[in-house]
């Protein structure tokens, strides 16, 4: 069984015009040229159509804004409770500065957690509604060891009492963050070190 003879071709015959192939501008496709065009932007008219306000506007809300609240310091859970949440020491850190910026928020669900800042045992603020943003405030330093204490005032409607809290150095570096989960009356603890 072998090959005997290669059959024979024969050539393929195209009939049409070809003289839209020979000119010179291209193909019979009707592609536009993206090099030849120049573009019809004008940069000054498209910043001045649209007013970007990069400033914080009072039309936003705060998550937890239509939140009802019990004006009243909520009960203290049994320590013997299951669910009960103690003091938690949030860990220690080292600074030169004069002050430090000391920034807290509600880390879960804004349900109308309060919270009272101690520095070394003396009440820099009395009352804080935790929201979603960031609130907080500077905290003088003196030489040596100061305490910084978050005293959970309430849980809010869904217990524990949760927050984010950052430290800031003098000069705004992050040096410390934390979280904490506190049944009410528990303290959460920072000791800040100044050199």
């Amino acid at each position: 069984m072998s090959q005997t003879d290669l059959p024979t071709t024969q050539p393929l015959i195209i009939e049409g015009d070809r003289s839209i192939l020979d000119k010179p501008e291209g193909t019979p496709l009707k592609i536009p040229s993206i090099l030849d065009k120049k573009p019809t932007i004008n940069l000054k008219d498209s910043l001045t159509a649209r007013q970007i306000n990069m400033l914080p506007t009072r039309n936003l809300v705060q998550a937890g804004h239509d939140l009802k609240l019990d004006p009243k310091v909520g009960e203290k859970e049994s320590k013997s409770s299951s669910t009960y949440f103690g003091n938690m020491y949030l860990g220690d850190v080292k600074t030169n500065g004069k002050f430090v910026g000391v920034m807290y928020r509600d880390h879960e669900y804004v349900d109308g957690d309060r919270i009272r800042v101690l520095l070394n045992d003396e009440v820099v603020e009395p009352n804080v509604f935790l929201t979603g943003a960031f609130k907080g405030i500077n905290l003088d330093l003196k030489k040596g060891f100061n305490r910084i204490d978050f005293e959970a005032l309430n849980q809010g409607t869904s217990g524990p009492n949760t927050a984010q809290v950052n430290v800031f150095d003098d000069e705004g570096k992050l040096i410390h963050s934390n979280l904490w989960n506190l049944s009410t009356g528990s303290k959460a603890t920072i000791i800040v070190v100044k050199e």
